[in-house]
């Protein structure tokens, strides 16, 4: 039965396209050969993907608070400013454009009833495409400009309901999708089809099936001299699993027997093999960065940006608007291009991916290095802690405050770590879910994955130091539990307005000591409320304290601490590390 086009629409739709993507990632990796062959576009847009369905449950989860729902805008705005802040990649940052050119529309307000809502997804789908080719520098046709191009004339030729539209955009796409290899050169010698282009399909049968209730289930082909069979890719009793779980009442309207949506499997199971200096079939001479940052800045300036970074690179394409953007682009200067970016405002978020040592040379690198025994992958707040990290021979995922990683980062970084088995210590308690999804996907990759239940940095840094290789995989899983658990964790933080809390009424700019995540103390000063936290903490007795100093901790104020545990409370030792995390001036654990 057809759904109307809603933000319950919007939230199956983000829900179903992160299914489909993590059901097709791999696959979409394999047959990545431009713009540059780095096997990752397929990823990239699981991701972001990713981003953009947390930020949707991020509004269904603001509005359930007072008793409502969001609206169709909400929604809409929510998944586009997801994506934005979370694309991956070219292909990413395309998909971020698109899906920001359909909120432009759908936000509108003026999407009332089925007739006016089919004509706004069908102005939508025109403006997505159109935005696409305006945020890239030099638009390539035979990519999934043209599937998104052809998917829009599909629709606006559609009758009916918005499900009639979605399913023909996704009729056309998988139409324009087997004629890419005709259209791009580099397609047609590795007998693929686009990857960007097959991710966009398998996101426009998402939609297809949150509004019609229905899966398509034609699946097109990754090589262009496969038939197009239906049924091809799935059993009809295959059930959905999401790679990813979003939330365990997360609202998925479809039958949970039917297949995900969407979809490009292999006609014959083999990826093209990689050519080249890059990996890939691309330019040999190519760019030897990747550059993404978000960006702060305003429409001229950005304008001054497209201009210089086209000269210094290729594969330009920049997103957003409203102040805020996405910038990706391939240069053999990434200083270069990351002080462009300076100029025009504030970057933030800079990520640079050398393709030589990138995705793109994942294979070649699991040819030639054996995998190790056991490895450790923790998450950390702050660049001190990843370094921390580093030298004791764990792979940090850093974060920043209000931007938790994706399962799929937390699946990258066990993959980067390269190892038969992982410790996964997500320090966090909001990550556990998000921590067990990254460990059961890895699992089915043949890494064996033990998920420590470490709820702070400081028990991550006790379940570390007892980490031992050498030990079977349960002795040492029972080690760093034990580790963390008996680890107490505090932290300060700065109340940002008036708010009630278990140890009363705080006011902005109060000075909150938690322990063991719940508010114990107020106070006005960092020393004395620090102060106070310990002396609680250490009532119940302690041999160590740990304390993780944020980024404008002063270093006077923590030898000031050392001195107060040393004066008032006997035998107990204290270590100090510079963590250089945001937002908790102090991180404390006691053993």
């Amino acid at each position: 039965m057809p759904h109307p086009l809603d933000a319950a629409a919007v939230r199956t739709w983000c829900a179903l396209a992160l299914q489909a993507l993590g059901r097709e990632r791999e696959r979409i990796d394999a047959i990545n050969v431009y713009p540059v062959a780095d096997g990752d576009t397929g990823t990239n847009l699981y991701l972001t993907a990713e981003s953009a369905a947390r930020a949707v449950e991020a509004a269904f989860d603001g509005h359930g608070a007072s008793g409502t729902e969001p609206g169709l805008a909400d929604a809409v705005g929510a998944m586009a400013h997801g994506a934005l802040i979370g694309a991956r990649g070219n292909s990413g940052t395309i998909l971020a454009q698109l899906l920001r050119g359909m909120a432009e529309v759908l936000g509108e307000g003026s999407v009332d009833g089925d007739p006016g809502a089919a004509a706004a997804l069908k102005r939508a789908l025109r403006r997505a495409a159109e935005s696409t080719y305006e945020a890239v520098a030099h638009p390539v046709e035979g990519t999934v400009l043209t599937v998104a191009t052809v998917a829009a004339e599909a629709a606006g030729r559609a009758d009916g309901s918005p499900a009639a539209v979605a399913r023909a955009a996704y009729e056309g796409a998988r139409t324009a999708l087997e004629a890419t290899p005709g259209q791009l050169a580099v397609l047609g010698r590795a007998g693929v089809v686009d990857a960007g282009g097959c991710g966009l399909v398998a996101v426009l049968g998402a939609l297809a099936g949150a509004l019609s209730g229905e899966v398509p289930t034609a699946a097109i082909a990754v090589r262009p001299e496969a038939s197009v069979r239906a049924d091809a890719s799935v059993r009809p009793d295959a059930p959905v699993r999401p790679d990813a779980p979003l939330r365990p009442d997360a609202s998925v309207r479809l039958d949970a027997s039917a297949p995900v949506p969407g979809g490009c499997p292999a006609a014959d199971g083999h990826a093209p093999e990689p050519e080249g200096p890059h990996g890939g079939h691309g330019d040999p001479d190519g760019p030897a960065f990747e550059v993404i940052y978000l960006l702060e800045a305003d429409d001229d300036a950005v304008a001054r940006l497209r201009a210089r970074l086209d000269g210094l690179g290729d594969s330009l394409v920049v997103v957003g608007g409203d102040g805020l953007w996405n910038v990706h682009v391939h240069v053999d200067d990434a200083g270069a291009a990351v002080e462009a970016g300076i100029e025009a405002g504030r970057p933030y978020r800079i990520r640079i991916t050398h393709f030589g040592t990138a995705d793109g040379g994942r294979a070649a690198r699991r040819r030639e290095a054996e995998p190790a025994a056991r490895a450790v992958v923790a998450v950390v707040p702050g660049d001190g802690l990843a370094g921390l990290c580093a030298e004791a021979g764990a792979t940090a995922v850093t974060v920043r405050p209000g931007e938790p990683p994706a399962s799929g980062e937390l699946v990258q970084a066990i993959r980067q770590a390269h190892a038969r088995e992982v410790m996964l210590l997500p320090n966090d308690p909001e990550l556990q879910h998000t921590a067990a999804a990254a460990a059961e996907q890895a699992r089915t990759e043949g890494v064996r994955v033990a998920l420590i239940p470490t709820r702070a940095a400081v028990q991550g840094i006790a379940a570390l130091a007892v980490h031992e290789p050498a030990r079977s995989f349960d002795e040492d899983v029972v080690a760093m539990t034990s580790a963390a658990g008996a680890t107490r964790y505090a932290e300060l933080a700065v109340a940002e307005r008036q708010s009630w809390t278990m140890a009363g009424v705080c006011q902005a700019g109060d000075v909150l000591g938690l322990i063991d995540g719940d508010v114990a103390v107020i106070g006005s000063d960092l020393a004395a409320t620090a102060a106070t936290v310990l002396d609680r903490m250490l009532s119940a007795g302690g041999e160590m304290v740990t304390f993780v100093l944020g980024a404008e901790f002063p270093a006077a104020l923590a030898e000031r601490l050392e001195r107060h545990v040393r004066e008032r409370h006997l035998a107990v030792d204290t270590v100090v590390y510079e963590g250089g995390q945001r937002g908790a001036p102090l991180l404390i654990g006691v053993e």
